[in-house]
């Protein structure tokens, strides 16, 4: 009977040894990789901007709603350097009397602490104000010019009324050549008059970042625009490859912050050629804003053949009867009589 129960504990026996290898070794989980994005990570480092400054087409997080400020600024020789002109997104140089010019430095994406020496009011500085539908500040101003802003025609503040209190007289410059008004002051003038600081331009044109190679052209590497014989009013300006901007120089100096030394760098050149007519035995001048013409546009250290075009009372550039884009960031317009004025060398 011994041999017959030996069966039933073999079985008995195989059965609890399947049961434990059944516990020690639970099915193999198959081990799920880690999950890798680096093209993902490529992407979302590269910074995409929600809005970009009207006036400079450079990228911001900030809704820009600042309203533009432009400023007559002083360019005579005992005028340099400037305060501010660095920090302002476009910068017009005309003739005002004789062979002396004046800016209109206009002020958008960026606001300086301290702006000029501001100088007096002609009609074309403010046609060109209210082509950005600016806040108008100048010191002074020529009986045409003074017509135009009593008409009320522009939101503006002049130091003819506020000297001393909004503008304030620097003691290291002589007069006229010394006054200055803070953006602080800008700001407090606006609010007490009732003018509005939150109405930003309309925006220009510019390039992508990825549109840039499209630009073509003659290269050049230094442009001079002269205003009259004399070189104390010959605008020079040095492409510089490695940073892609223009240096800008009067009468041989760098144009630079007069506090900091901080030098004054553009994207753009444009230089356009219009009427200019004498009206009296001071010098004052007509300048043509309206009609269009002959242009060079100087970006990317490449020379362009351009015309201009006044669209809402903007100077724009125009090539082949269409709009030409901006290299994103700082713009100056220089002016002049005739293209005659404007010398530089094709590479």
């Amino acid at each position: 009977m011994k041999h017959k129960r030996i069966p039933v504990i073999l079985l008995i026996t195989s059965i609890l040894l399947l049961s434990a290898c059944n516990k020690k070794a639970p099915k193999e989980e198959v081990p799920v990789p880690e999950t890798k994005e680096p093209e993902q990570t490529e992407q979302t480092s590269e910074k995409v901007d929600k809005y970009h400054f009207p006036l400079t087409g450079i990228g911001t997080d900030v809704e820009p709603n600042r309203r533009a400020v432009a400023v007559t600024i002083n360019n005579h020789p005992a005028a340099r350097p400037q305060t501010g002109l660095s920090q302002a997104d476009i910068v017009y140089e005309l003739l005002a009397e004789g062979n002396v010019t004046r800016f209109l430095a206009v002020f958008q994406s960026e606001t300086p602490e301290n702006i000029g020496p501001v100088r007096s009011a002609r009609p074309f500085f403010i046609e060109l104000a209210q082509g950005f539908n600016g806040l108008f500040i100048a010191h002074g101003y020529s009986p045409d010019a003074e017509k135009i802003l009593s008409s009320g025609v522009i939101d503006q503040l002049n130091g003819m009324k506020y000297d001393g209190t909004l503008f304030k007289r620097s003691s290291d410059r002589n007069a006229p050549h010394n006054s200055y008004i803070t953006f602080e002051n800008i700001e407090k003038g606006a609010q007490d008059n009732g003018f509005s600081m939150t109405d930003s331009p309309a925006s220009m044109d510019f390039y992508k970042e990825d549109e840039l190679e499209s630009i073509n052209g003659n290269g050049t590497g230094q442009i001079k625009v002269a205003y009259g014989n004399s070189s104390e009013f010959t605008a020079e300006y040095r492409f510089d490859a490695q940073s892609g901007e223009y240096s800008r120089f009067s009468n041989g100096e760098q144009t630079v912050e007069y506090k900091t030394g901080e030098p004054v760098l553009v994207k753009n050149l444009f230089v356009i050629e219009t009427e200019h007519k004498v009206l009296d035995s001071a010098g004052r001048r007509f300048i043509d804003l309206q009609s269009g013409g002959k242009a060079y546009l100087f970006q990317n250290g490449i020379m362009k053949e351009m015309e201009w075009k006044s669209v809402d009372g903007r100077i724009l550039p125009y090539e082949n009867g269409q709009p030409a884009k901006l290299v994103p960031g700082k713009t100056w317009v220089n002016i002049v009589p005739s293209l005659d004025a404007v010398s530089f060398e094709i590479k």
